[in-house]
C-alpha cells in the first residue's frame, strides 16, 4: 500500500505525448480506486500550462517539471524532468530515469492496479519517451508514441474510451508501421535538402511526410547538418503552431524555455503565440525571437550626444534622479 495521497480536486497532465496520456489516465484510476470518485483530467500543452493558475486546494500533476508555484500543501507532482526546486510543501515523486507513465504505474501497482497488458504498454511508453535507442522495442515503441502525435490526446482517449490497454496491438499501429516504412525514408531525403538556419546553432527542418521525430533523430545521429539543435513546426487542428526541438547535447530545452516551452534536455517543445498564423510567419518569428538583437551603431559626435541624452533621460548622469525631468 502506498502512503496516503491527498484527495485531488483535479489531475493535470501533459497533452502532447503518449507519456502524458498514460500518466493522466493511470492517476485517474488511482484516484477512483482510493477515493471512489471521478476526478477531472485536464490535459495541457506547455503554453497553456505556464499560464494556468493553480487555484485548486489540491491536485495531482504528471509529466510537468516541478516549479515553485506547484510547491503547495496537498499537491502531488509525479515527474521525471530535471528540476532545481526542492519541495517544501508538495509531495514530489521524481526520477529522471523513468517516464512519468512508469512512475504513475508504480503507484498503481502498489494498489493492485497492475496487469500484464499495462506492463507491456508502460514499458513501450518508457522506451519511447526516454528515447532508449538500444532497447529492442525502440522502433515499435516509437510507433506507439506516434499514435498521439498523429491522432492527438483527446481523440485517442475517446477512441479507446479511456481504456489505454486497447492501444496494444491496435489496428492503427499498422498505419504507423506503413507510414514508418514508406514515408520516413522519403521524408528524410526531402528534409535533408530543405533545412534553413534560424540561428547559427539552430536549423529549421522542413517536413512534408514521415515521423518528424525519427527523421530529426537520424539527421542528428548522422551529423548530417551543421546545427546542434534542429527544429520542426506543425500546425494543430485548432490552428496553433507547435515548435518541436531536438538535440544531442542538451541545448534543445534551453531554446524551448526561451520560447516559454519546456520538456527534456534533448527533446522539447513550445507553443507559438496565436498571432502566428502560418509556418512562414513562424519561421520569421523564431528568427527574431532567437537571434540576439544587434546594438544600434551611432557614430561621431551626434552619437555621443544621443547617448548622453538617453542616459540623462534615464537619470544615469549626475544631477538627474531616475524618473524625473531635467529642469
Amino acid at each position: 500500500m502506498i502512503e496516503m495521497l491527498p484527495r485531488p480536486e483535479v489531475i493535470l497532465t501533459h497533452e502532447s505525448d503518449l507519456d502524458g496520456l498514460i500518466a493522466g489516465v493511470l492517476l485517474q484510476r488511482l484516484a477512483r480506486h482510493i477515493y471512489h470518485a471521478e476526478v477531472p483530467l485536464v490535459a495541457c500543452n506547455y503554453n497553456f500550462w505556464r499560464q494556468r493558475e493553480l487555484r485548486e486546494k489540491s491536485g495531482w500533476v504528471a509529466d510537468f517539471t516541478f516549479e515553485a508555484r506547484m510547491d503547495k500543501p496537498n499537491w502531488v507532482v509525479i515527474d521525471h524532468h530535471v528540476t532545481e526546486v526542492t519541495p517544501r510543501h508538495a509531495r514530489l515523486i521524481h526520477d529522471i530515469n523513468k517516464s512519468a507513465g512508469l512512475l504513475c504505474y508504480e503507484l498503481c501497482r502498489q494498489e493492485g492496479l497492475g496487469s500484464p497488458l499495462l506492463d507491456r504498454l508502460v514499458h513501450l511508453n518508457n522506451v519511447a519517451d526516454l528515447f532508449l535507442e538500444e532497447d529492442p522495442d525502440f522502433v515499435l515503441a516509437n510507433d506507439y508514441a506516434n499514435l498521439v502525435k498523429t491522432y492527438q490526446f483527446w481523440n485517442l482517449h475517446a477512441l479507446v474510451g479511456g481504456r489505454i490497454e486497447l492501444l496494444l496491438d491496435n489496428p492503427l499501429l499498422r498505419v504507423m508501421e506503413v507510414k514508418r516504412q514508406v514515408e520516413d525514408p522519403v521524408g528524410y531525403a526531402w528534409s535533408l535538402s530543405n533545412i534553413q538556419p534560424i540561428t547559427p546553432r539552430i536549423g529549421y527542418v522542413e517536413t512534408v511526410i514521415g515521423n518528424n521525430n525519427l527523421i530529426v533523430h537520424q539527421l542528428l545521429e548522422k551529423q548530417a547538418t551543421p546545427y546542434p539543435v534542429l527544429l520542426t513546426l506543425f500546425r494543430r487542428a485548432n490552428g496553433v503552431i507547435i515548435a518541436s526541438l531536438r538535440s544531442r547535447n542538451g541545448e534543445a530545452l534551453k531554446v524551448a524555455e526561451r520560447l516559454q516551452g519546456g520538456g527534456h534536455a534533448n527533446a522539447s517543445a513550445a507553443t507559438l503565440p496565436r498571432s502566428i498564423k502560418s509556418i512562414p510567419d513562424a519561421v520569421q518569428y523564431l528568427k527574431q525571437a532567437l537571434n540576439p538583437k544587434p546594438e544600434p551603431e551611432v557614430e561621431g559626435l551626434e552619437g555621443l550626444f544621443a547617448a548622453a541624452e538617453a542616459e540623462r533621460a534615464q537619470g544615469v548622469l549626475p544631477g538627474v534622479a531616475p524618473g524625473t525631468a531635467e529642469a
